[in-house]
């Protein structure tokens, strides 16, 4: 039996064309936003897709609402050139920073807030410049914590990815390192033993795997990550809420489940940031509010993330709620997960007697 290969990443208009996820009349808009913004289909998505406008579809298939820009949009959503003190680095928080080694994806999700800097044309740090990023971090002591992003990471020959970790292992300041990755569920072949071998560290170290459809969990993926979790390494999730992808109770439930399901501890979920073009994915924090509040109690919370806001222009992350006791406007009273309200005991003391 001959064995099966796979379908090439598909790249270009063309390709998207000859396999029916875009049709002819629009080649020469998305050949415009091809030229703005890459495109990369893995067969890993492409046998997910049933049609272009399908939940795995909207993450990956270009569209002419990319070429219009909203007026709240901008071109560093989260300030990260702002924030970048040598190339490759982001220091945002005092005890941890970003290290970018490069700007390649597996995949180029429509929605990316680094959209127009990666793409298979986004490089690798050179050599030197990777060596100004390290001795960047080996210079500021109070950073305890490096997240490596880009692109991503696991992109990275096994070679470079266990030499980044290697110098960084070696710095006493770095307790952990922490990878975010589309890996396991975009490609997932690529969590080979040399690559995992290469992630071998005394440091603590994390795997975030980004993914926001419980369809993205093949049978493929949760076998990527089990050779994962099986260096002792845990992974936690982190999806972006968007719309016509995981903005209803049932589709976000069962991704959390999914993540779950496959020892995943569910982190952020994201509130998209505004890049250009982005706009159609946009869901209202009100309404983002509104759907967790309708999972709490209904999902574990070994399930439950953290909704989160990166505030526009680099000030940082901050929880969006839903808020259940609120002492500013209801003293004393508290919320349910069912909309029932309950008044505290306002005589209870703030803190219980010691026992002693």
């Amino acid at each position: 039996m001959a064995e099966k290969v796979n379908p090439p990443t598909l790249r270009s208009v063309a390709q998207l064309v000859a396999h029916g996820l875009v049709p002819q009349e629009q080649s020469a808009a998305l050949e415009d936003v091809a030229k703005a913004f890459a495109t990369a289909v893995p067969a890993a998505f492409l046998s997910l897709i049933g049609h272009p406008d399908d939940p795995i579809g909207r993450q990956v298939v270009p569209t002419p609402a990319e070429l219009q820009t909203a007026p709240w949009e901008m071109q560093d959503p989260i300030g990260d050139d702002a924030l970048s003190p040598v190339p490759g680095i982001v220091h945002r928080y005092q005890d941890r920073a970003l290290l970018k080694p490069l700007l390649v994806c597996p995949l180029y999700c429509r929605f990316c807030f680094r959209r127009e800097h990666v793409g298979p044309d986004g490089g690798l740090l050179s050599d030197e410049a990777l060596a100004t990023a390290l001795n960047w971090i080996a210079d500021h002591p109070s950073i305890s914590e490096i997240i490596l992003t880009g692109g991503d990471p696991l992109m990275l020959s096994p070679r470079r990815l266990e030499h980044i970790i290697g110098v960084l292992s070696a710095m006493p300041h770095i307790q952990t390192i922490r990878i975010h990755s589309r890996v396991p569920v975009a490609d997932p072949d690529r969590i080979t033993p040399a690559l995992l071998d290469a992630l071998d560290t005394d440091r603590a170290m994390w795997i975030v795997l980004h993914a926001n459809h419980a369809s993205e969990l093949t049978q493929q993926a949760r076998a990527a990550l089990r050779r994962i979790q099986s260096r002792a390494i845990p992974v936690l999730s982190q999806s972006v809420l968007l719309r016509g992808v995981n903005d209803t109770e049932e589709a976000l439930e069962a991704l959390l489940r999914a993540f779950v399901t496959s020892r995943i501890k569910p982190y952020y979920l994201h509130q998209l940031d505004p890049a250009p073009g982005t706009a159609h994915f946009h869901v209202p924090i009100d309404e983002g509010r509104a759907l967790l509040a309708k999972l709490r109690g209904r999902v574990t919370g070994l399930a439950w993330p953290t909704y989160v806001l990166d505030i526009p222009g680099g000030a940082g992350k901050v929880p969006l709620g839903p808020d259940y006791y609120r002492p500013d406007t209801h003293p004393g009273v508290v919320r349910d997960p069912y909309g029932s309200s309950h008044r505290l005991d306002e005589a209870r003391p703030e803190r219980p007697p010691s026992e002693g």
